[in-house]
C-alpha cells in the first residue's frame, strides 16, 4: 500500500539525532527528532519541541558552565552543601533536565554556515533554514495536499520518523569533561514507518489544527511526515494522546504461570497526534518560503 510513497517520502525525510548529559547521571543519553524539506533552498518542518532543543543548547550548556564557575570556589568548604543547594536553585539545575545537549543533522546538506529557526506561536511546529549550504544531501521535497476536505475520518495514512536511535558514534571526553561526536561507530538510525486512520480532527476555538491517528506516534517520529498512498503530505507528527478506556481492573486474582496473583490495571489508548497540513501551509506562507501542492 504504502511501499512507493514510503521510497519517495523517504528522500526529503531526515533524522536530527540528539546525544544529552543529565546533571545527576553519568550516562550519555542519546534520542532523534524528524524533519521533512519543503523546497530545494534548505527549508525544513519540524516540531517546536525539536526545534527549542537546538535553538537553545548552547545557553542550556552556557548556564552550566556558570553553575560550575560560581561553585568551584567552596569545593573545599564546610559550607559546600548549602551553597550548592542555592547555586542549583539560582541557575535552575535538576535532575529532570539536561545541562549539554549536542545535535547532528543526518544527509540534510553539507557544509552550511548558519541555522535560521522560526517558531509557531502555538502550535507544535517550526522551520528549520540552512543558510548558506554548498550542496543538497536531499532529494525532492514535500508535496502538501491541496484540499483539506480529503482530511476525514477514516482515510488511512502513514507516517514516516527515527524513533529507535540505534547511532553509537559519540563518547564522553574524560580530557574535556564534555561530551561529543567521534568518527567511529554507527552513524546511521534506519527509518521507521507506521500507518493508521485518521480518528478525529483536534481543533482549537473554531479552527481545525491536528489530527488524531488511530496508531500513536512513537518517540523520535516528532516533526516526520504523514501522507497517502500517493506521499501527499496530509499533516506532520507531533505528540501522542493517552486516552483513558475505563476498563481498568483492581486487585483483580488471575492465574499466571501456575499461581494465583492479585493485579490491577488501566489500560489506555494510545493516538497520535499531528499538526494539520493547514496550519503547516499557512505558517509557511506567513514566513513567505515556497513550498509545493500535490496537482
Amino acid at each position: 500500500m504504502f511501499v512507493d510513497a514510503i521510497e519517495n517520502v523517504d528522500q526529503f525525510t531526515r533524522p536530527i539525532h540528539f546525544i544529552f548529559r543529565y546533571y545527576t547521571g553519568s550516562d550519555i543519553v542519546p534520542g532523534t527528532g524528524t524533519l521533512f524539506f519543503v523546497n530545494e533552498d534548505g527549508f525544513a518542518v519540524t516540531c517546536k519541541h525539536i526545534a527549542k532543543q537546538i535553538l537553545y543548547a548552547n545557553s542550556i550548556y552556557e548556564n552550566y558552565l556558570k553553575f560550575r564557575s560560581e561553585l568551584r570556589p567552596f569545593e573545599k568548604d564546610p559550607g559546600y552543601e548549602t551553597q550548592k543547594q542555592f547555586l542549583e536553585s539560582k541557575y535552575k539545575i535538576d535532575s529532570e533536565n539536561p545541562i549539554r545537549i549536542l545535535f547532528n543533522f543526518i544527509q540534510c546538506v553539507s557544509a552550511y554556515k548558519g541555522l535560521a529557526i522560526h517558531l509557531h506561536p502555538s502550535q507544535d511546529l517550526a522551520i528549520i533554514q540552512f543558510r548558506e549550504f554548498d550542496s543538497r544531501q536531499y532529494q525532492g521535497y514535500a508535496r502538501f495536499l491541496k484540499d483539506s476536505k480529503m482530511v476525514r475520518k477514516g482515510r488511512y495514512l502513514c507516517r514516516l520518523g527515527y524513533p529507535f536511535p540505534e547511532f553509537t558514534n559519540y563518547r564522553y571526553n574524560r580530557n574535556t569533561g564534555d561530551i561529543e561526536w567521534i568518527k567511529e561507530g554507527k552513524i546511521k538510525t534506519p527509518s521507521f514507518p507506521i500507518d493508521g486512520i485518521i480518528t478525529r480532527h483536534i481543533g482549537e476555538a473554531s479552527e481545525v489544527t491536528g489530527i488524531e491517528m488511530s496508531t500513536p506516534g512513537l518517540l523520535g517520529q516528532s516533526g516526520g511526515p504523514l501522507f497517502d498512498r500517493d506521499g501527499v503530505i496530509y499533516g506532520m507528527q507531533c505528540a501522542t494522546r493517552h486516552l483513558h478506556l475505563g476498563f481498568d481492573q483492581v486487585n483483580k486474582e488471575v492465574i499466571s504461570n501456575g499461581h494465583r496473583k492479585r493485579v490491577s490495571n488501566y489500560p489506555f489508548l494510545n493516538v497520535g497526534q499531528c499538526v494539520h497540513v493547514d496550519v503547516i501551509k499557512h505558517f509557511l506562507r506567513e514566513k513567505k518560503i515556497a513550498f509545493y501542492e500535490a496537482s
